[in-house]
């Protein structure tokens, strides 16, 4: 792990343990893990399924309390979060989950300005449900994930591949220092999952680029070309956190290998 950086911090974990109650024990999901992720970085949490991607994810979200340990995100000690604090954290953080939640019965637009609410008061985002607002926005925002046109169909209609581009078009409105997304092409066409990765990891409107990045993928390929490092999850630990080129055939096979 980097020792230092010359940004401030992103987010920063130390020895996060998360227990989930199962039955009549529990499941370890993280056990004890450090992660520093520097403002304007692009890191890639890289894993077999049950290995804790989705729960640090969620930590930092402030979706998940961990169990033990430190949790710091965007200078905030989310432990010290509660309320309308904890509410405003979590709309000031884009976050695309593999489930997208993406309410099915609203129209696109209405979904992908989801992105604004932490910005909008009560008053706009109802207003904004009969007249949509910001439609220039949402047009590009759909234009630069392939979704061109479908800004007033009903978001249930569509395919589970181009649900997972609206929520992306959603953190491109949304325009957060922080975007933590969980596999967020698991669903998108592989001709297309480069480019939106490479959306996701490029250069937004900040100058210089402040905004971080922190996302799960399934593909090594994808993260070695898109992110600055790449951070092995194991077992709920932290098996490997390197720059992405430094990551070889023999730490992947060791990181996917049967436990």
């Amino acid at each position: 792990m980097p020792a230092s950086f010359a940004e401030p911090l992103a987010l920063s974990l130390r020895d996060v343990v998360v227990d989930h109650p199962v039955g009549g024990g529990v499941v370890r999901a993280l056990d004890g893990v450090d992660l520093d992720v520097g403002a304007g970085e692009r890191v890639a949490l890289l894993g077999s399924s049950g290995a804790g991607k989705s729960t640090l994810l969620d930590v930092v979200a402030g979706l998940v309390r961990p169990t033990s340990g430190d949790v710091e995100v965007l200078g905030r000690r989310i432990a010290e979060l509660g309320g309308g604090a904890l509410r405003r954290h979590r709309s000031e953080v884009g976050v695309i989950r593999q489930a997208h939640g993406l309410p099915g019965a609203l129209r696109v637009v209405h979904n992908v300005n989801g992105g604004r609410l932490g910005a909008w008061s009560t008053v706009r985002a109802l207003a904004s449900l009969i007249v949509p607002m910001g439609r220039s926005d949402v047009d590009e925002a759909l234009g630069r994930v392939g979704l061109d046109g479908l800004a007033d169909r009903r978001t249930g209609d569509l395919s589970g591949g181009q649900q997972q581009r609206v929520a992306v078009a959603r953190v491109l409105v949304q325009n957060p220092e922080l975007v933590l997304a969980d596999e967020p092409v698991s669903a998108v066409d592989p001709r297309l999952s480069a480019d939106v990765v490479e959306l996701l990891c490029s250069t937004t409107e900040r100058e210089p680029r402040r905004d971080a990045v922190l996302l799960s993928l399934h593909d090594p390929t994808l993260a070695r070309d898109h992110v600055d490092r790449i951070v092995g999850l194991r077992e709920g630990r932290v098996a490997f956190d390197l720059a992405a080129q430094a990551v070889d055939s023999g730490m992947l096979t060791s990181l996917y290998a049967p436990a």
